[in-house]
């Protein structure tokens, strides 16, 4: 469902605990461009549909555009924590 909603997107899931519902989500994809984290959540929220009502329990989510990994873009928390040497 994912791979038709971001055709040539690189698409990583982790089972979290095991358990079937709950997962970590990574999705480079160029659809994610110019956009907010806030849209691109929604964008696979609305591409994973009714999975979200039933077995997924829990996702967490990292989305990037391309050009995005390819420069090393931090996200502000990351920023945040690396003073700290927690990133």
């Amino acid at each position: 469902m994912l791979g038709a909603a971001f055709p040539g997107a690189e698409i990583t899931v982790e089972d979290t605990t095991g358990t079937g519902n709950h997962f970590q989500l990574i999705v480079i994809a160029s659809e994610f461009g110019g956009k907010s984290r806030v849209e691109r959540h929604q964008m696979v929220y609305r591409a994973l549909g009714e999975a979200m009502q039933g077995p997924i329990h829990a996702l967490s989510l990292k989305t990037y555009a391309p050009r995005e990994v390819e420069e090393g873009v931090k996200s502000p928390l990351t920023s945040f924590l690396s003073p700290l040497g927690r990133g």
